[in-house]
């Protein structure tokens, strides 16, 4: 790494001594059990041909499963040809983050473009240009909404627990206390949720259909937050807005989500993008960088960022967010999908995805010692009971090349979480019980 270093090993310890350290390692406080405490062993270049051939044999250790139940917030949906061919293109597939955006009107107009289609979707009237996941922008929502006189926030139990991790994470040195309304029947119990709001509530957290793939009761959560004048906020899967109401006909203040399930691939994690939209009231409010319309001197149509409320923008005290970039990739990925699959493409995905869960709760039902936990109306997931332990039921579908439902944890422990979408066949549901049934 010498050549990409601009001192010298002699001009770094220059420095170190005028610092008072002998040694890199002094500098940084690193655990014992994290350093190397060996040279490196880097073998000698090999071609181009011979690498090719070492990696491709790595790669067939991967596990690539030929059918998949298993959501927890990333779902595996079609993706048109059309969306890796647009996104894909040189012009765009380098473009994470456009901090110089105002001399690339393309960019900027394809943000403009993934904004105006995530209010379209949620019914909200302002999107910013993305954050970094479902998780983030559930966090970076909940600082919306948080103020001086208002520092509790209220999480419901049903929210994805790595939702929970986050958001408390970002709270942590923020002053902001974060209670957990309990649930009741796989849902949010509203009578509880009553008690805990109060005039320091600065506001309701709710996800939509819920952890346990739960359709949650949202009128009313939200109902119950506006009695105390506190802030609502809506997490939601973007494609069961395809038949349920959107977070604004839920009177929701904030919608946020994971964009993953809008053309991106479940790619082990990574990268995928959180959507925010809000109310015309919480517009200054939104973190990140916003994209506006406007006209240049000769009166042509024009792109610029605007409303930049993070601490590089405005005055660090006035800042809502210190967060500092956006997906903007994935954004376009996620224009570009939208565009394609359309309203009634998006009402058809959610369509199917809900009907091939219920047939596969049907189906798993008709097996001894598999019920459903709850009896709720669901979209794509739903919990049942396992007979025997979960994680040798997974063990045993993954020989078969299937990635099951996910072993809850937990007072959930004992439980799977089965999700199905619109690519799920009904040959693969089929043969997915007939597994089963034979292992039982």
């Amino acid at each position: 790494m010498g050549t990409y270093v601009p001192n010298t090993r002699e001009e770094q310890q220059e420095m170190l001594n005028s610092i008072g350290y002998s040694s890199m390692e002094e500098l940084f406080t690193l655990p014992k059990e994290v350093l190397l405490n060996r040279k490196f062993h880097i073998p000698e270049g090999i071609s181009e041909y011979e690498v090719r051939n070492k990696m491709t044999k790595i790669s067939e250790k991967n596990q690539v499963f030929k059918s998949i139940f298993r959501g927890c917030g990333a779902y595996n949906h079609y993706i048109p040809s059309i969306v890796k061919q647009v996104t894909s293109k040189e012009e765009f597939v380098t473009a994470y983050t456009p901090y110089q955006a105002e001399i690339s009107q393309g960019v900027l107009q394809s943000i403009f473009e993934y904004q105006t289609m995530i209010c379209e979707l949620t019914g909200m009237d302002v999107s910013n240009a993305s954050v970094y996941d479902g998780a983030t922008a559930a966090a970076e929502a909940v600082l919306m909404c948080a103020e001086k006189k208002r520092k509790k926030i209220i999480i419901s139990e049903t929210t994805n627990p790595e939702i929970i991790e986050t958001i408390k994470t970002y709270c942590s040195g923020l002053d902001i206390q974060i209670v957990i309304a309990p649930s009741k029947d796989g849902k949010t119990d509203s009578e509880v949720l009553t008690t805990l709001v109060d005039q320091e509530t600065g506001g309701v957290f709710l996800q939509q259909p819920n952890y346990f793939g739960q359709i949650e009761d949202a009128e009313e959560v939200g109902r119950i937050a506006k009695a105390k004048d506190a802030k609502y906020v809506i997490s939601c899967n973007p494609i069961s807005l395809g038949i349920l109401k959107t977070p604004a006909e839920y009177g929701a203040d904030v919608a946020v989500g994971e964009g993953q399930p809008l053309g991106l691939p479940l790619s082990f994690g990574g990268p995928y993008l959180g959507f925010m939209a809000a109310t015309e009231k919480m517009m200054r409010k939104l973190p990140g960088r916003i994209a506006g319309e406007t006209k240049d001197k000769e009166g042509r149509r024009a792109y610029v960022l605007t409303l930049q409320a993070r601490e590089q923008h405005i005055r660090r005290e006035k800042a809502s967010s210190n967060i500092c970039s956006n997906q903007a990739l994935c954004a376009m990925t996620a224009a570009v999908y939208l565009s394609t699959m359309g309203k009634k493409g998006i009402e058809k995905a959610a369509l199917l995805s809900m009907s091939k869960a219920h047939y596969l709760a049907n189906r798993l039902c008709e097996l001894d010692g598999f019920q459903l936990v709850y009896s709720g109306e669901y979209f794509n997931e739903f919990v049942t009971t396992c007979k025997g332990n979960p994680e040798h039921l997974m063990k045993r579908l993954e020989e078969h090349g299937i990635l099951g439902g996910y072993p809850l944890q937990g007072k959930h422990a004992g439980n799977l979480l089965w999700c199905a979408t619109e690519i799920n066949t009904k040959e693969e549901i089929d043969q997915l019980i007939q597994i089963i049934k034979e292992g039982v």
